[in-house]
């Protein structure tokens, strides 16, 4: 969405003041569902075990309430993209999934061609919803495979297994034009071999986008406490180069760090995420980034299910609110758009943070000097070398 943004020559870019904003970015609505049936070693999201039945009637509740009591801060924005995560949002029913994307289309002006991408687990009870999801208005879905070898599944704390996922990628592109698997590599045990055949077995359903991430030990995860012994960070590099390799070869690009996608296939929630634009989130724990004329707000709900009910249902939906401020947007900015292969125009940059680019641009030259970034006209992206080396790339900035 093209933007005017006034930078005055005769202010220092220190000054320039988030008020100058004239058109808010392009808007995004995220909507989590906090349950899991078992809580993943590695998974450091907001995701808690579901003891029995959900109270799905409740919940679906409150995210409309929560969405009609955001209402005043959106109003008049298109949401171009809708993202249901976790957790896992496919234990939801379709018919719920029906009721909350009606409410959307009634509340928060969906655009017509809104890409709306639902998380599912590759079990046997979520993959039997896949075509009443279909049916509900769910046109993208994001499979959590992670792998397609038992013991690797086993090790990772998966409840599904190897021939689920298989059939659940397969049920996915019966019912889904455009579907994501997500794979891990760099697993306790796995050998190159094995983490080149899961990418096999990913291309063979034909994907139209894979998410392939190098197993991390989170904070606060079962794994931090107890940690399994993971390979050599060379083997690991070698594993991301060969998946990078084969799925180019396959017709991916690489145009995010963890991303691969089929051409036009991109992720559109997740770019407008790396291009800084805005998000609504509903939901326990949701996040929300702001743009609103005067400045740029972040939110959070309540994390905990139980406090998120409690909370909504006495109007009271944010646990948490702050504004960001001017000196740390071009930060924030980077720290999303160099995730990019092909980075963002210069003119992004002032549109997002109301800031010109001569603030940084010192930055910019030292780390295009170090062989990180390539700095044109038209296009300032990470170079091979600062696309490997990300962080370093972005302490230049900090």
């Amino acid at each position: 969405m093209a933007r005017t943004i006034s930078i005055f020559p005769q202010k220092s870019p220190s000054t320039v003041a988030v008020s100058e904003f004239r058109v808010s970015p392009p808007l995004a609505l995220y909507v989590h569902v906090p349950w899991c049936v078992q809580k993943c070693p590695y998974c450091d999201f907001n995701s808690h075990e579901a003891a029995g039945a959900i109270p799905e009637r409740d919940y679906v509740a409150a995210l409309i309430a929560d969405l009609e009591s955001a209402l005043p801060l959106i109003w008049g924005r298109p949401v171009q993209t809708v993202f249901f995560g976790g957790g896992t949002p496919s234990l939801l029913s379709p018919a719920a999934i029906d009721e909350l994307i009606t409410a959307f289309r009634m509340l928060a002006m969906l655009a017509p061609d809104a890409e709306i991408t639902l998380e599912a687990n590759p079990g046997t009870v979520e993959a039997e919803k896949f075509a009443g999801f279909r049916a509900a208005g769910v046109n993208r879905l994001s499979l959590g495979i992670q792998s397609f070898d038992d013991d690797h599944l086993k090790t990772l704390g998966r409840i599904h297994g190897a021939a689920e996922a298989r059939r659940a990628a397969q049920l996915a592109g019966q019912h889904f034009a455009s579907f994501n698997l997500d794979l891990m590599y760099g697993l306790p045990g796995q050998s190159h071999a094995q983490t080149l055949a899961d990418v096999e077995t990913a291309l063979s359903f034909a994907p139209a986008h894979l998410s392939c991430y190098q197993l991390t030990l989170e904070p606060n995860t079962r794994f931090a406490a107890f940690p399994p012994e993971l390979p050599e960070s060379d083997a690991c590099a070698d594993m991301q180069e060969a998946i990078e390799a084969r799925l180019a070869a396959a017709g991916y690009a690489n145009y995010e760090t963890s991303a691969f996608a089929q051409p036009g296939k991109q992720c559109r929630h997740n770019l407008n995420y790396w291009h800084f634009g805005d998000y609504l989130g509903i939901g326990a724990g949701a996040h929300s980034k702001l743009t609103l004329h005067d400045r740029v707000l972040r939110q959070m709900r309540w994390k905990h299910p139980k406090a998120y009910l409690e909370n909504i249902a006495a109007g009271r939906a944010i646990q948490e609110e702050s504004q960001v401020e001017a000196a740390s947007l071009p930060f924030e900015f980077l720290m999303n758009a160099l995730r990019l292969a092909d980075g963002f125009h210069p003119s992004l940059f002032e549109a997002r943070t109301a800031q010109s680019l001569n603030a940084i641009l010192p930055k910019l030259k030292a780390a295009e000097a170090e062989g990180l970034l390539s700095v044109g006209p038209e296009k300032i992206a990470p170079t091979a070398r600062g696309r490997r080396f990300l962080n370093v790339l972005l302490e230049r900035f900090i």
